[in-house]
């Protein structure tokens, strides 16, 4: 590689600022941190939810300054999580596809 930002400058990162998460999220999180164009990975607020979910979705929700907003689901519980991203929404809603796909 030449001069300028060398690959590992480029790798996304996860962010621990709760001591709570869902079960199997954090994986997912590092595996998405991994793919070409996602920034920081922040997971948010957890909470509960009526209807059963029981394999680990994750779904895009809005757009936020820099990225998006995504909301994970498992069992009763979901959890918001933040991604900064230069990709679209489509790019995104792809790579995570992936991501998921790998985890199954």
């Amino acid at each position: 590689m030449g001069a300028g930002i060398g690959a590992e400058s480029l790798k996304g990162r996860v962010v621990w600022n709760h001591s709570t998460h869902l079960p199997g999220l954090i994986p997912v999180l590092e595996r998405l941190a991994d793919q070409t164009g996602i920034g920081t990975i922040t997971p948010a607020v957890i909470g509960r939810t009526k209807a059963n979910t029981p394999k680990l979705l994750l779904k895009v929700s809005v757009p936020i300054r820099g990225g998006f907003k995504l909301i994970a689901r498992k069992g009763k519980t979901f959890q918001e999580v933040f991604v900064l991203t230069h990709l679209s929404q489509t790019e995104l809603e792809a790579t995570i596809a992936q991501v998921l796909n790998r985890a199954a």
